[in-house]
């Protein structure tokens, strides 16, 4: 099965942020660049892209045959989607066990995991 683990960034320091990245010690952000290196080597993960902060964003409906394109996200969120990963698991189990190795995980932000629907 493939799912998708998007990274819930939440307050969680990253290096787009250098006021927050600059609170921790050189070992902890050692220690992030690491895990994530080792996650990106795990059998069968596909590393995804990190994406700009939210209000990067542009939202895109259609209503009545009318484009609607508004600036930033469409709701106001503290957890914006950071960056995501793709990984062929077994099971759900092993997805939620490299889930827990994303360093946003433990440090304030959460990982979403869905199953990739096939068609």
């Amino acid at each position: 099965m493939q799912y998708m683990l998007m990274i819930h960034q939440g307050d969680t320091p990253t290096p787009l942020d250098p006021e927050a990245w600059g609170r921790l010690s050189e070992s902890e952000q050692q220690s992030i660049y690491a895990a994530y290196q080792e996650i990106n080597a795990t059998p069968g993960v596909s590393p995804g892209s990190g994406l700009q902060p939210p209000q990067t964003a542009t939202t895109v409906r259609v209503r009545d045959g009318k484009v609607l394109a508004t600036d930033g996200p469409f709701v106001d969120i503290k957890e914006s989607i950071n960056g995501y990963l793709m990984f062929e698991a077994d099971d759900l189990d092993a997805a939620i066990a490299l889930a827990a190795k994303i360093p946003a995980a433990r440090l304030g932000g959460a990982i979403e995991i869905r199953p990739v629907m096939s068609w």
